[in-house]
C-alpha cells in the first residue's frame, strides 16, 4: 500500500506539472505581463479603491483608476509639493516618462523609485494599469 502511494502522489504531481508547463508555454497578454510587473510597485502601491471597505493606505498613493487622472488627485494622500504643483495627466506618455524615470518627470517628488528601464515592461505595466478601475 505505501508504495502504490508513492505512485499516485509521483503520477498527481507529474500531471499536474504537466500542467502548468502548458500553461507557461501560453503567451502571455500585455495585462498579464503588466500585473507581474506591478510586484515592484505593490511594495509602496495598493491596487484597490482607496474608497472601499477595508483599503489599506500604504506608503504611496493607491493606483485605482489612475490612468486618465490629474496627479495628486486622491484627497486624503499627503503627496509631496512637487506632485501637487505637477498638474500631469497620467496617460501613456506620462505614466511611460515618469515610469522610467520619477525624478526626471517630477524633480522633488518623494517617490523613491529608481526607474524602470525596459520599455516592453513599461508598456505592459501601463496596459494592466489601465484595467484598475
Amino acid at each position: 500500500m505505501p508504495s502504490f502511494r508513492r505512485t499516485a502522489f509521483a503520477a498527481a504531481s507529474l500531471l499536474s506539472a504537466c500542467g502548468r508547463e502548458a500553461a507557461r508555454d501560453e503567451p502571455m497578454t500585455p495585462e498579464q505581463r503588466g500585473r507581474a510587473a506591478f510586484a515592484e510597485c505593490a511594495v509602496c502601491h495598493s491596487k484597490e479603491d482607496p474608497e472601499s471597505d477595508g483599503y489599506v493606505k500604504l506608503v504611496g498613493p493607491s493606483l485605482f483608476a489612475i490612468y486618465g487622472a490629474r496627479s495628486a488627485h486622491i484627497a486624503d494622500y499627503d503627496y509631496s509639493a512637487a506632485m501637487r504643483e505637477a498638474n500631469l495627466v497620467w496617460d501613456d506618455a506620462t505614466l511611460d516618462a515618469f515610469i522610467e524615470n520619477p525624478q526626471k518627470v517630477v524633480p522633488r517628488t518623494r517617490m523613491s523609485y529608481v526607474g524602470m528601464a525596459d520599455a516592453e515592461k513599461r508598456a505592459a505595466l501601463i496596459a494592466y494599469l489601465k484595467t484598475l478601475k
